[in-house]
């Protein structure tokens, strides 16, 4: 697959676009904590979510839950769009 390599700000990691590229979104075990998590990589995707490409893990307390999509990369921008926009969220914990 021909794509674009960008290099990542601590230029120890290669990415050749578009790749498959999972986002781990942290945050309380509210009801819909991951449909607002899905709602919002929606909106800085061109293609859809495939079958299976949204995964869920509570925390062994139940306190806390890992909201992992699996989205298509085009570009280092739209990462670091997303990245922003799920980090800016007050619901939102962490983003790996």
């Amino acid at each position: 697959m021909n794509g674009s390599d960008v290099r990542a700000d601590n230029n120890d990691e290669l990415f050749n676009f578009p790749c498959d590229f999972p986002i781990k979104v942290m945050g309380l075990a509210e009801q819909d904590f991951d449909l607002l998590v899905v709602e919002i990589v929606r909106r800085h995707c061109r293609d859809e979510l495939r079958e299976g490409a949204v995964s869920l893990r509570k925390s062994s307390g139940g306190k806390y839950i890992a909201v992992t999509v699996t989205i298509i990369a085009h570009n280092r921008e739209q990462l670091d769009a997303l990245y922003q926009e799920l980090s800016n969220h007050q619901r939102v914990t962490m983003v790996l």
